[in-house]
């Protein structure tokens, strides 16, 4: 769970249009220009999770509930993409969260993997401050990544299983890094600074892994323009 930008892009302006039609005549929210415009924002990827493998269906999703709160339900800055996992699990059983379009979750809540293949594997979600808003965002990620029912827990596997693989290869990204002669470096840095951009995947999970070891990914961070928390 990393920031996103809610820029004023040709597709958000749309979608605020559409959304002030809609309330006005008492239609849905749920309109192909919100979807595009969210589809946009979160580049094609949950907010909450950050997979982006084998989803089945997106929703958009409200950040503060709007139990048919017209203002809430309308409101183009509390729309938010997320899986139909995720968004299932929050519902409105978490509130208040941290809103990702004006915070960086990932300075406020470490996200690691502890453990080694073939033994006792975690996702851990830290929280390096004291809010509820923060409280009640990590007791959301730990439900959204291990489930809290018998078929959100074998859908959790699955998100589990696309972090492994996409943790796995940018190790072994990083790795190469160190490893290459120097005319080879810049390419593998810009490859490091994709993965841990907006549109990664697991993206907060890359970054922990670089600021848990910033004294030798030094260089690799001052590139992608990541501050060390």
């Amino acid at each position: 769970m990393i920031r996103y930008g809610r820029n004023h892009t040709e597709k958000a302006r749309a979608a605020v249009l559409s959304l002030e039609k809609a309330k006005a005549s008492g239609g849905s929210y749920n309109t192909p220009e919100v979807n595009a415009a969210l589809a946009e924002m979160f580049h094609g990827k949950c907010y909450i999770c950050e997979n982006r493998e084998g989803i089945s269906s997106f929703q958009i999703e409200h950040l503060r509930p709007h139990r048919k709160n017209v203002v809430l339900m309308y409101d183009w800055n509390n729309l938010f993409w997320a899986c139909a996992h995720c968004n299932n699990i929050k519902n409105a059983g978490y509130e208040p969260i941290l809103d990702c379009t004006q915070v960086d979750v990932d300075q406020m809540i470490a996200f690691r993997k502890e453990g080694y293949f073939g033994g006792d594997e975690k996702y851990d979600f830290s929280p390096l401050e004291e809010s509820e808003e923060i409280d009640n965002t990590v007791r959301l990620l730990r439900e959204v990544y291990y489930g809290g029912t018998p078929q959100k827990r074998m859908e959790a596997v699955n998100i589990r299983r696309a972090l492994r693989r996409n943790l796995s290869d940018f190790k072994n990204l990083v790795r190469e890094y160190y490893e290459v002669e120097d005319y080879m470096k810049e390419d593998i840095k810009e490859a490091v600074r994709k993965e841990v951009g907006e549109g990664a995947a697991f993206a907060a999970f890359k970054r922990w892994l670089l600021w848990d070891h910033q004294e030798r990914y030094r260089d690799l961070l001052d590139y992608c323009g990541l501050s060390c928390t």
